[in-house]
Protein backbone atom coordinates (compact mmCIF):
# COMPACT_ATOMS: atom_id res chain seq x y z
CA UNK A 1 0.00 0.00 0.00
CA UNK A 2 1.68 3.33 -1.16
CA UNK A 3 2.29 5.28 2.17
CA UNK A 4 2.12 9.36 2.69
CA UNK A 5 3.16 11.29 4.71
CA UNK A 6 1.02 14.22 5.75
CA UNK A 7 2.76 17.27 7.36
CA UNK A 8 0.71 20.36 8.21
CA UNK A 9 -0.67 22.69 11.28
CA UNK A 10 -4.01 22.70 9.83
CA UNK A 11 -5.69 19.97 11.65
CA UNK A 12 -9.01 20.01 10.49
CA UNK A 13 -7.14 19.98 6.56
CA UNK A 14 -5.70 17.11 8.00
CA UNK A 15 -8.92 15.20 9.11
CA UNK A 16 -10.22 15.80 6.11
CA UNK A 17 -6.98 14.90 4.29
CA UNK A 18 -6.70 11.35 5.88
CA UNK A 19 -10.39 10.78 5.62
CA UNK A 20 -10.22 11.60 1.66
CA UNK A 21 -6.93 9.68 1.07
CA UNK A 22 -7.88 6.51 3.07
CA UNK A 23 -10.88 6.56 0.82
CA UNK A 24 -8.68 6.10 -1.75
CA UNK A 25 -6.87 3.62 -0.63
CA UNK A 26 -3.79 5.61 0.49
CA UNK A 27 -2.02 4.64 4.31
CA UNK A 28 -1.75 8.14 5.69
CA UNK A 29 0.96 9.12 8.98
CA UNK A 30 0.53 13.54 9.94
CA UNK A 31 2.56 15.37 11.89
CA UNK A 32 1.83 18.60 13.09
CA UNK A 33 5.40 20.27 12.47
CA UNK A 34 8.40 20.28 10.40
CA UNK A 35 10.81 18.84 13.36
CA UNK A 36 8.73 15.19 13.81
CA UNK A 37 7.79 15.53 9.80
CA UNK A 38 11.75 14.63 9.53
CA UNK A 39 11.95 12.49 11.71
CA UNK A 40 8.82 10.29 10.37
CA UNK A 41 10.43 10.89 7.14
CA UNK A 42 13.03 9.07 8.30
CA UNK A 43 11.62 6.32 10.62
CA UNK A 44 8.46 5.49 7.41
CA UNK A 45 10.75 6.30 4.46
CA UNK A 46 7.50 7.12 3.02
CA UNK A 47 6.51 6.87 -0.85
CA UNK A 48 5.56 10.81 -1.30
CA UNK A 49 4.87 13.62 1.29
CA UNK A 50 2.01 16.20 1.36
CA UNK A 51 3.86 19.46 3.02
CA UNK A 52 2.55 22.44 4.48
CA UNK A 53 5.01 25.61 3.95
CA UNK A 54 3.65 27.27 6.91
CA UNK A 55 4.74 25.34 9.41
CA UNK A 56 5.03 26.21 13.34
CA UNK A 57 8.73 25.22 13.83
CA UNK A 58 10.61 25.02 10.35
CA UNK A 59 9.64 26.99 6.87
CA UNK A 60 8.85 24.58 4.60
CA UNK A 61 11.58 25.52 2.15
CA UNK A 62 14.00 24.63 4.69
CA UNK A 63 11.94 21.69 5.40
CA UNK A 64 12.89 21.06 1.44
CA UNK A 65 16.45 21.42 1.92
CA UNK A 66 17.11 19.30 4.90
CA UNK A 67 15.00 16.15 3.40
CA UNK A 68 16.77 16.76 0.21
CA UNK A 69 20.13 16.04 2.27
CA UNK A 70 19.10 12.46 2.36
CA UNK A 71 16.31 11.14 0.84
CA UNK A 72 14.38 11.65 -2.93
CA UNK A 73 11.11 11.28 -1.41
CA UNK A 74 8.36 13.47 -3.82
CA UNK A 75 7.27 15.98 -2.02
CA UNK A 76 4.03 17.55 -3.23
CA UNK A 77 3.40 21.45 -1.80
CA UNK A 78 0.45 22.60 -0.28
CA UNK A 79 0.28 26.11 -1.10
CA UNK A 80 -1.58 29.25 -0.91
CA UNK A 81 -2.45 31.13 -4.10
CA UNK A 82 -1.02 34.00 -3.26
CA UNK A 83 2.22 32.49 -2.36
CA UNK A 84 3.68 32.43 -5.50
CA UNK A 85 7.66 33.17 -4.72
CA UNK A 86 7.23 30.64 -2.00
CA UNK A 87 6.18 27.87 -4.44
CA UNK A 88 9.45 29.01 -6.36
CA UNK A 89 11.75 28.88 -3.43
CA UNK A 90 10.34 25.43 -2.50
CA UNK A 91 10.62 24.15 -5.56
CA UNK A 92 14.50 25.66 -5.96
CA UNK A 93 14.99 23.69 -2.21
CA UNK A 94 13.60 20.50 -3.81
CA UNK A 95 9.96 19.93 -4.04
CA UNK A 96 8.73 17.95 -7.39
CA UNK A 97 5.56 20.07 -7.55
CA UNK A 98 2.61 21.69 -6.04
CA UNK A 99 -0.93 22.41 -5.40
CA UNK A 100 -2.64 25.43 -5.12
CA UNK A 101 -5.49 25.67 -1.81
CA UNK A 102 -8.40 25.22 -1.99
CA UNK A 103 -7.95 22.00 -4.34
CA UNK A 104 -9.94 19.21 -4.60
CA UNK A 105 -9.58 15.29 -3.73
CA UNK A 106 -9.60 14.60 -7.32
CA UNK A 107 -6.91 17.04 -8.08
CA UNK A 108 -4.71 15.92 -5.01
CA UNK A 109 -4.80 11.89 -6.05
CA UNK A 110 -3.72 13.21 -10.16
CA UNK A 111 -0.89 15.02 -8.76
CA UNK A 112 -0.27 12.27 -6.21
CA UNK A 113 -0.27 9.64 -8.87
CA UNK A 114 1.62 11.30 -11.27
CA UNK A 115 4.72 12.15 -8.73
CA UNK A 116 4.97 8.47 -7.52
CA UNK A 117 4.64 7.13 -11.52
CA UNK A 118 7.80 9.58 -12.26
CA UNK A 119 9.27 8.26 -9.10
CA UNK A 120 9.33 4.73 -9.60
CA UNK A 121 9.69 5.21 -13.42
CA UNK A 122 12.89 7.51 -12.60
CA UNK A 123 16.44 5.99 -14.07
CA UNK A 124 19.40 5.57 -11.66
CA UNK A 125 21.51 8.67 -13.07
CA UNK A 126 25.16 7.70 -12.52
CA UNK A 127 24.03 4.65 -15.10
CA UNK A 128 21.52 5.76 -17.36
CA UNK A 129 22.17 5.44 -20.74
CA UNK A 130 18.52 5.55 -22.90
CA UNK A 131 15.70 7.23 -21.60
CA UNK A 132 11.75 7.08 -23.02
CA UNK A 133 9.37 9.51 -22.19
CA UNK A 134 6.31 8.82 -23.96
CA UNK A 135 7.09 8.43 -27.37
CA UNK A 136 10.25 10.39 -27.15
CA UNK A 137 13.60 8.84 -26.62
CA UNK A 138 16.94 10.07 -25.54
CA UNK A 139 19.99 8.16 -26.70
CA UNK A 140 22.74 10.01 -24.05
CA UNK A 141 25.79 7.84 -25.91
CA UNK A 142 24.61 9.03 -29.21
CA UNK A 143 22.99 12.29 -28.17
CA UNK A 144 19.99 11.89 -30.34
CA UNK A 145 17.07 12.16 -29.97
CA UNK A 146 13.68 10.49 -31.63
CA UNK A 147 10.07 10.92 -31.41
CA UNK A 148 7.75 8.63 -32.54
CA UNK A 149 11.30 6.85 -34.23
CA UNK A 150 11.35 9.91 -36.58
CA UNK A 151 15.26 11.66 -35.52
CA UNK A 152 15.08 14.93 -34.12
CA UNK A 153 17.67 17.27 -35.11
CA UNK A 154 18.88 19.26 -32.02
CA UNK A 155 21.31 22.06 -30.87
CA UNK A 156 23.78 21.15 -28.04
CA UNK A 157 21.86 23.50 -25.83
CA UNK A 158 18.27 22.20 -26.87
CA UNK A 159 19.80 18.67 -26.07
CA UNK A 160 20.95 19.76 -22.35
CA UNK A 161 17.84 21.76 -21.91
CA UNK A 162 15.50 18.66 -22.75
CA UNK A 163 18.10 16.05 -20.81
CA UNK A 164 17.74 18.38 -17.91
CA UNK A 165 13.70 18.21 -18.34
CA UNK A 166 13.75 14.32 -19.03
CA UNK A 167 16.07 13.11 -16.08
CA UNK A 168 13.66 13.77 -13.56
CA UNK A 169 10.51 14.07 -15.59
CA UNK A 170 7.48 15.76 -14.27
CA UNK A 171 9.32 17.47 -11.83
CA UNK A 172 8.36 20.91 -11.55
CA UNK A 173 11.76 23.08 -12.80
CA UNK A 174 11.84 26.70 -11.83
CA UNK A 175 13.69 29.20 -14.57
CA UNK A 176 16.28 30.22 -12.12
CA UNK A 177 17.33 26.09 -11.72
CA UNK A 178 17.05 25.09 -15.54
CA UNK A 179 19.25 28.72 -16.36
CA UNK A 180 21.69 27.87 -13.81
CA UNK A 181 22.16 24.34 -15.03
CA UNK A 182 22.04 24.81 -18.75
CA UNK A 183 23.69 28.40 -19.23
CA UNK A 184 25.81 29.15 -15.88
CA UNK A 185 24.99 30.56 -12.74
CA UNK A 186 25.22 34.17 -14.22
CA UNK A 187 22.49 33.13 -16.74
CA UNK A 188 19.86 32.92 -13.32
CA UNK A 189 17.28 35.32 -14.51
CA UNK A 190 17.58 35.52 -18.09
CA UNK A 191 14.65 34.21 -18.87
CA UNK A 192 13.95 35.32 -21.79
CA UNK A 193 17.14 32.68 -23.10
CA UNK A 194 14.55 29.89 -21.51
CA UNK A 195 11.83 31.59 -23.33
CA UNK A 196 13.18 31.12 -26.60
CA UNK A 197 14.84 27.44 -26.51
CA UNK A 198 11.50 26.35 -25.08
CA UNK A 199 9.88 27.64 -28.47
CA UNK A 200 12.61 26.11 -30.12
CA UNK A 201 12.43 22.77 -28.29
CA UNK A 202 8.63 22.52 -28.39
CA UNK A 203 8.77 23.22 -32.55
CA UNK A 204 11.33 20.48 -33.18
CA UNK A 205 8.96 18.21 -31.34
CA UNK A 206 5.98 18.54 -32.55
CA UNK A 207 4.28 19.54 -28.87
CA UNK A 208 2.59 22.10 -30.82
CA UNK A 209 0.02 22.97 -27.62
CA UNK A 210 2.61 22.61 -25.20
CA UNK A 211 1.34 19.36 -23.43
CA UNK A 212 5.02 17.50 -23.42
CA UNK A 213 6.99 19.88 -22.48
CA UNK A 214 4.67 22.11 -20.22
CA UNK A 215 4.70 25.50 -18.76
CA UNK A 216 3.44 26.25 -15.12
CA UNK A 217 2.81 29.94 -15.43
CA UNK A 218 5.10 32.36 -12.95
CA UNK A 219 7.26 29.21 -11.64
CA UNK A 220 9.00 27.14 -15.03
CA UNK A 221 8.80 24.34 -16.69
CA UNK A 222 8.10 20.19 -16.36
CA UNK A 223 8.75 17.40 -18.66
CA UNK A 224 5.52 14.88 -19.41
CA UNK A 225 4.52 12.58 -21.95
CA UNK A 226 0.77 12.60 -23.12
CA UNK A 227 -0.55 10.48 -20.92
CA UNK A 228 0.22 12.36 -17.97
CA UNK A 229 -2.95 13.78 -15.52
CA UNK A 230 -2.44 17.34 -15.80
Amino acid sequence: MTTILLIDDDRSLLRALQIGLRAKGYETTVCNNGKDGLSQAVLLSPDIILLDLGLPDIYGVDFCRSLRSFSETPILVLSAAEDETRKVEALDAGADDYITKPFGMAELDARIRVALRHSRNRPERDHVKYIQIGSIAIDLEKRQVTNANTLVDLTAKEFELLLFLAKNSGKVYTHQQILRDIWGRGYGEETHYLRVYVNRLRKKLGDHDGRIVKTRPGIGYQLLDNTDDD
